[in-house]
């Protein structure tokens, strides 16, 4: 399997599609991609996962990651829409407390 991700800007907020699995193979793909984002203050980066089907810990540590990026740089990162399963893998291992999980907003409509 593979990872897709695709970036749509809206104003102050940059919404990423992320669709497919993030495991040891594809997490690299990924972390690149985010790694590609110009990140400034204030910017805010929703990432949907509504197509994420599979994620292990390696998946983890990229966002985990792409997070103290996002800290660093004094923007904002929100996850949304993540299965049960996902939201599950947040919460058990904690960062559901450090990042934000919710459902998308009026922004989450597909490129």
């Amino acid at each position: 399997m593979n990872v897709n991700v695709q970036f749509r800007e809206d104003g102050d907020t940059l919404i990423g599609f992320i669709e497919g699995e993030i495991d040891t193979y594809t997490a690299p793909i990924l972390r690149d991609e985010l790694e590609m984002i110009r990140l400034t203050e204030g910017l805010l980066v929703e990432l949907d996962l509504s197509n994420v089907n599979y994620m292990d810990s390696t998946g983890l540590g990229v966002f985990v990651a792409f997070y103290k990026k996002i800290v660093k740089e004094n923007a904002s990162l929100k996850l949304v829409n993540l299965s049960a399963r996902l939201t599950r893998l947040f919460e058990i291992t904690g960062l559901s407390e450090l990042m934000e999980i919710g459902k998308g907003g009026a922004t989450n409509a597909r490129i």
